[in-house]
């Protein structure tokens, strides 16, 4: 071949591959298909049930004002997903300790200024609005977020030493402290659970994390022994039976739904348990009205859209190609998966009753807000992190003050 033939190859070659150093991608990031399919599912089901739980509480009305409270607390969500979506894991890391600060902040100012329902100060008012939301929903989100930015080692390698997951645990401890002081033992439960599992997956020593978790299960059982509300809870759970019109009978009627609904339900809008014989069944107890009106098969489905949901979060955690991505990735997939869990264990008188909602599917606009903008940050994740690097690009590195 002549030298000049071969220098006009090498000139086509050239303009037909990219030019990744200068930050032209070999593809175009994509959204994750699994998260996204599974959260649509499980939002898509939301509205399904919300409209059926809550219809008998305004016949009077065409549209039930807590189905409409849904919807906008939907709509609100979809379009935080988005936003959350397109930020970046710098702008998270510099955001994660601002916002736990204000989230603790928020704790805070429910003990002093919250209003109290049914002995307990979860929720804040927005004066002159008539607004009202739990400030819990969204301090679990900063935590996680805290939590994971201490436990990712600068270095991108794996494990934690003790110095940083004690670090971890002082970052956790307020919020679950001003949790126990509302009272909502099950929301700090949950919380504790969800940081010893992003901790666990970062490499922390058991030797540190055994201790901590023996001295954490004495103060839940001394928790239980000095506030008679949640051991009504507890002997409700262990003999529901026994006082089936008083502390078991949310159980006991739950239990009813589940028998009544059988393998294929007595149909959408036909159960009879949500007209007031099952308490709270548009928010802690959506699972029963779905086991009553669409049956085993419809709980199935449901808690099947929850576990592809576990499996296409933790192959988005596995394949970030940074700590802080990989840990944080796997502490949002547990903060929308872990409460279905436990929501479904209550329901089925497996756990005692803690009060919890189901993402997605129970009513309310803060949990519903909050869970669909921690998926949108992981769907960010899976967008950013999966997509080829361009050389130009830095990496996301820093240090934090006690490294």
């Amino acid at each position: 071949m002549k030298p000049q033939n071969r220098s006009r190859n090498a000139a086509r070659q050239r303009r037909r591959r990219p030019n990744n150093a200068q930050g032209s991608p070999a593809k175009a990031a994509s959204v994750d298909g699994g998260v996204l399919l599974a959260t649509a599912i499980l939002a898509s089901m939301g509205i399904v049930m919300s409209f059926s739980a809550t219809a008998p509480l305004a016949l009077e009305a065409t549209l039930p004002p807590l189905f409409i409270h849904h919807l906008e607390g939907l709509a609100l969500g979809v379009v935080l997903a988005a936003l959350c979506m397109s930020l970046s894991l710098r702008f998270w890391r510099a955001a994660a300790f601002p916002f736990w600060v204000l989230g603790v902040g928020l704790l805070v100012a429910t003990l002093l200024f919250g209003v109290e329902v049914n002995g307990a100060r979860r929720w804040l008012a927005v004066p002159g609005t008539g607004f009202r939301f739990q400030p819990v929903e969204a301090v679990k989100l900063c935590t996680v977020l805290a939590v994971a930015l201490i436990a990712a080692r600068p270095d991108g390698r794996a494990g934690i030493g003790d110095r940083r997951t004690l670090a971890a645990l002082a970052v956790a401890t307020p919020p679950i402290l001003l949790l126990l002081a509302q009272p909502d033992l099950g929301n700090a439960i949950l919380l504790a659970g969800i940081v010893a599992l992003v901790l666990f997956v970062a490499g922390a020593s058991i030797r540190v994390l055994l201790p901590i978790a023996a001295v954490g299960i004495a103060g839940v059982l001394f928790f239980i022994a000095r506030n008679p509300y949640a051991w009504r809870r507890v002997a409700g759970f262990l003999d529901p039976w026994k006082d089936a019109q008083d502390s078991g009978f949310q159980l006991v009627q739950s239990f009813v739904a589940f028998g009544h609904g059988g393998l294929y339900g007595v149909g959408l809008g036909n159960g009879w348990q949500k007209l007031h014989y099952l308490p709270e069944v548009h928010t802690d107890f959506v699972l029963a009205l779905i086991a009553e009106e669409l049956g085993l098969l419809g709980v199935l489905f449901v808690l099947g859209a929850f576990a592809a949901l576990v499996v296409a979060g933790t192959r988005v955690a596995r394949q970030a190609q940074n700590r802080f991505a990989l840990l944080l990735a796997f502490g949002l997939t547990a903060l929308l998966t872990l409460p279905a869990l436990v929501n479904a264990g209550v329901v089925m008188g497996v756990l005692p009753t803690k009060g919890l909602t189901l993402p997605f599917l129970s009513y309310g606009r803060t949990s519903l807000v909050v869970c669909l903008a921690a998926t949108g940050i992981l769907l960010g994740i899976a967008r950013n992190e999966l997509a080829p690097r361009s050389a130009a690009a830095p990496p996301i590195t820093g240090r934090l003050p006690w490294q």
